[in-house]
């Protein structure tokens, strides 16, 4: 049997309208072929709500608004059409509330109550109205601002009761307290103006005292580097050895110091005995004595000449004068 082009264009056509159909549904939330149960809920403002926004029940997503319609012709509340996608038993005594996202869209919440009675096709869900967020908001805002008032009242009404009781007096006492406070401020003024005040002259002193640090920095790194050096050097060095010497020879010092002044050894008999220290002047005076004597008369004591005559003049007996003194 052929199909004439007509009946194939017809039949596609209608293909294409079915198609259409149940794809404008699907993008509204409406499943064709599944089994669902329509409920209604009432509010009295659906501020945000659209159809094909969600129905959620502990944040699932359960059901989908169907329709919004006026419950009468003065629109004293919307009725809300949703339908149900779940096999899901809801108590009688569950209620339905609107809740927006801020950044989100706008769904129904059901909260399940505790009936063990459920509704069935085509009951009525109770709704709560929900607060916007405006309104919320400002219901969270206007407690504030009440106390906020309050608190203005209130120091409106503590600075009249001062203003009443503060005389002539201490309104001079505090004109004269802010005139000083002036005043003090000026002279602070004075001493941190650039280049006049003194303090200002002392922040320069000190600037310039770091800049010269600064720019001697290579210097002192190196000056604290000797340091280093040097201490490491002492460190290293046997410095208790050369302590430990030096106490021993202070000892020894010490100990040479002692015999002497007890007398003993040759140098404390020296110091300590006179009898010898006298026979010693004497033998040296002799000496002297002797000494002289064969300056004077030579021939006295060495005869060098054959044909010379014997010096028969008498020894000397005293010492002659120094004249070494003299000079």
């Amino acid at each position: 049997m052929k199909v004439s082009n007509e009946t194939k264009i017809g039949a596609l056509a209608a293909v294409a309208i079915t198609l259409l159909i149940l794809g404008f549904n699907f993008l509204k939330g409406k499943n064709l072929f599944q089994k669902k149960a329509t409920m209604y809920m009432t509010f009295t403002k659906v501020e945000g709500l659209n159809v094909a926004d969600g129905i959620k029940i502990n944040g699932l997503r359960v059901g989908s608004v169907e329709a919004l319609d006026e419950s009468d012709a003065d629109v004293s509340g919307v009725v809300v059409s949703f339908q149900l996608t779940r096999g899901i038993n809801i108590p009688k005594d569950s209620y339905g509330k609107i809740t927006s996202a801020p950044l989100g869209s706008t769904s129904i919440n059901i909260t399940l109550g505790s009936s063990n009675e459920f509704l069935a096709d085509g009951d009525t869900l109770k709704g709560i109205d929900s607060k916007s967020m405006m309104d919320d908001l400002q219901d969270r805002i206007e407690p504030t601002m009440q106390n906020v008032n309050k608190a203005l009242l209130s120091l409106d009404s503590t600075i009249r009761k001062i203003n009443s009781t503060i005389d002539e007096q201490a309104q001079q006492n505090i004109a004269t307290a802010l005139r000083e406070i002036a005043q003090t401020t000026q002279r602070l003024n004075d001493l941190l103006e650039p280049g006049k005040g003194a303090l200002s002259k002392s922040l320069d002193h000190v600037e310039s005292v770091a800049s010269n640090i600064r720019q001697n920095n290579d210097s002192i790194n190196q000056i604290i580097g000797n340091l280093n050096t040097v201490s490491r050097q002492l460190a290293s060095s046997n410095l208790n050895g050369v302590v430990s010497s030096l106490d021993q020879s202070i000892l020894q010092l010490n100990n040479l110091l002692k015999n002497i002044n007890e007398g003993k050894g040759t140098i404390g008999k020296l110091a300590k005995d006179e009898q010898l220290y006298k026979q010693l002047n004497s033998t040296t005076n002799s000496l002297n004595i002797l000494l002289q004597d064969l300056r004077l008369h030579p021939k006295r004591y060495i005869n060098v000449s054959v044909f010379g005559k014997k010096d028969k003049s008498g020894p000397l007996m005293t010492a002659l004068p120094d004249s070494s003194a003299n000079q």
